[in-house]
């Protein structure tokens, strides 16, 4: 979406993945500097690393534009994203109305992306005033690295063996780890039993919500923000 929209307002767009590659995700961005580039778009793997680049990017008068995610402990020029805070709303909030009681699973997403805080503090708002009442109690609180559904797959797996199988809802902020944490389910037979949330509509899951076993997913257009991202 970026490369059509940007093509068609008359830019040149060069294309780089790190594939969650910390050291390579830097040292591409370096290299597209010395190419000669006019602005720098950077989906950071991890927003605190990554936020040194801006620095060296505007030693070269690039401006840098943090897609998605957020580059942080930088003077960063512009950032583009979706209301993050919104989406962690939507993932508890739609839990909480099917079943405001019993054990929650609250899984965050990769520490090293902002928008994983973003989405924890919002499903703790929405959680906060049920677990004060008692009527929910957060049984595990963990991140996944790197958004994994192995990750995934392990924070259940251990709340299962913890709780005796009583888990009410999987608090997933998105779809990879909502995947791994069915899968943890449906080996103890308690896949579509178990409220799980997610996000991203990725193809397996939308499946997965269609079969009865993933609870919702939030569609963020990602078309509407790569086209906003080209005319920044």
């Amino acid at each position: 979406a970026i490369v059509s929209a940007a093509e068609k307002l008359g830019a040149t767009v060069l294309v780089q993945s790190a594939n969650s590659d910390d050291a390579l995700q830097f040292s591409q961005c370096q290299n597209l500097l010395t190419q000669g580039i006019d602005v720098l778009i950077v989906i950071p793997h991890n927003g605190r690393v990554m936020g040194s680049i801006v620095k060296e990017a505007h030693e070269s008068n690039v401006p840098v534009i943090a897609y998605e995610r957020l580059l942080m402990d930088c003077d960063l020029d512009y950032s583009i994203s979706f209301d993050n805070r919104k989406i962690g709303e939507l993932q508890a909030q739609t839990l909480v109305d099917i079943k405001p009681y019993g054990n929650y699973v609250v899984m965050g997403g990769s520490p090293t992306d902002n928008n994983a805080l973003i989405y924890r503090d919002a499903h703790m708002a929405i959680l906060k005033p049920y677990v004060d009442k008692g009527d929910i109690h957060i049984v595990n609180n963990e991140w996944a690295k790197d958004w994994l559904p192995q990750e995934g797959m392990r924070i259940v797996e251990n709340a299962l063996t913890a709780n005796d199988n009583d888990i009410t809802a999987v608090v997933a902020s998105n779809d990879s780890t909502a995947q791994g944490a069915i899968e943890a389910l449906e080996a103890q037979g308690l896949a579509g039993k178990v409220l799980v949330s997610g996000q991203d509509a990725d193809l397996r899951s939308c499946q997965l919500v269609a079969e009865g076993k993933q609870t919702m997913t939030v569609y963020k257009p990602m078309k509407l923000l790569g086209t906003e991202a080209a005319i920044l």
